[in-house]
C-alpha cells in the first residue's frame, strides 16, 4: 500500500460514510474512533478547538482497511494497523507537515506507528507510564453478595450531584478540567448517563457512567469510589448495575478500559465477566515538528 491510499478529510460525515460500516464491523477495537467521530458529529468540530479535525481512511479498490482521527492539538488515534499500514500513514502525515504530540492505539499499532514516525521525522517516542487494557463483557456475573443499598440512575435533576462526582473523579486521575454549571456542557462528561450506588440510608458511595450507544456498543466510562469507601463492594455493584443497564438498552457489546497498574479494578472487572480484548498504549513525541 502507498501513502496516497490514505484519504484525508476534515468532514466527519464524509469519514463516517466511507468508514462507518468498517468501524461498526468491529466496534470493540474501534471504540475510540466511533466515540470521537460521534462527538464531533453531535457537537460540531468547533467544540474541540480552533483547528479543524482530521480523519483518515485507508482505502484500496473500494475496500476500507484502517482509519485514524485527530482533533488538534491532541494526538492521533488509530484503528489496528499492520506495520506497513502504520508506515504509510506516518509517511503521508509527515509529508503533509503534520505535527503530532502523541499517538494512542492498541499496543502493537501504537508501537509500530511510533517507530515509523521516528523514521520519517526524527522524533523520539516515549511510552507513557499509564497503560490501559480494553475489556469486553462476556456474560455478566453480578457480585455475590451485593453490598447493602441500591443503584439509582441519575437524571437532569441530579446535575449538581453528577458534577460533584465527575469533579472528584477528574481530580483523582489528574485531569486538569473545570467542572461547574458553566463549563459542564463542554466537558467529556456531559454526554454520559450515570448510575449511583447508594447505601440503605441514601448516602451516595460510588458512581459509574456509560457513553451513548454507538454501533450497537456501549462503553462504560467512568467508575469511581472515594478512597475511604473502597473495599466494600460498591464499585462492583455500581459497575454491574451500569453494565446491566447497557444490556437492557439493547447493547450487543459492552466495553471498558482499566488502568493495568490497578490490580484491584482489573480483577474486579474480570469477576464481573469482562474479558480482555486488547492492551492499549500511548507514545509521546519529543518534538512535534516533522
Amino acid at each position: 500500500m502507498r501513502p496516497d491510499d490514505w484519504h484525508l478529510t476534515e468532514d466527519v460525515d464524509d469519514f463516517l460514510v466511507r468508514a462507518g460500516d468498517f468501524l461498526r464491523s468491529r466496534p470493540g477495537p474501534h471504540v475510540m474512533q466511533l466515540t470521537w467521530a460521534e462527538r464531533v458529529r453531535a457537537r460540531g468540530a468547533e467544540a474541540f478547538g480552533t483547528e479543524a479535525p482530521v480523519f483518515g481512511v485507508l482505502e484500496r479498490a473500494g475496500e476500507v482497511h484502517a482509519t485514524f482521527y485527530r482533533l488538534p492539538p491532541r494526538g492521533v488515534g488509530l484503528s489496528p494497523l499492520t506495520p506497513e499500514q502504520a508506515d504509510t500513514l506516518a509517511a503521508r502525515l509527515a509529508a503533509l507537515g503534520h505535527s503530532l504530540p502523541s499517538v494512542s492505539a492498541d499496543h502493537s499499532t501504537a508501537t509500530a506507528f511510533a517507530e515509523a514516525w521516528q523514521r520519517h521525522t526524527g522524533t523520539t517516542p516515549k511510552l507513557r507510564d499509564t497503560r490501559l487494557r480494553l475489556y469486553r463483557l462476556g456474560t455478566l456475573i453480578p457480585p455475590e453478595p451485593m453490598p447493602a443499598g441500591r443503584g439509582r440512575v441519575l437524571g437532569e435533576q441530579d446535575l449538581e450531584q453528577v458534577m460533584f462526582w465527575c469533579g472528584e473523579f477528574a481530580k483523582a486521575v489528574g485531569e486538569d478540567v473545570s467542572i461547574d454549571a458553566d463549563t459542564w456542557a463542554d466537558t467529556c462528561f456531559a454526554d454520559k448517563r450515570y448510575t449511583l450506588w447508594e447505601t440503605p440510608d441514601g448516602t451516595p458511595v460510588s458512581i459509574a457512567g456509560m457513553n451513548p450507544m454507538i454501533g450497537g456498543q456501549v462503553q462504560v466510562d467512568i467508575v469511581y469510589t472515594p478512597a475511604h469507601l473502597r473495599g466494600r463492594g460498591y464499585a462492583g455493584a455500581v459497575t454491574a448495575e451500569v453494565s446491566r443497564a447497557a444490556l437492557a438498552a439493547g447493547a450487543r457489546d459492552v466495553v471498558l478500559f482499566a488502568d493495568l497498574s490497578n490490580l484491584t479494578s482489573n480483577a474486579l472487572y474480570q469477576r464481573l465477566g469482562y474479558r480482555t480484548l486488547t492492551d492499549w498504549a500511548a507514545y509521546e513525541f519529543s518534538s512535534a515538528a516533522p
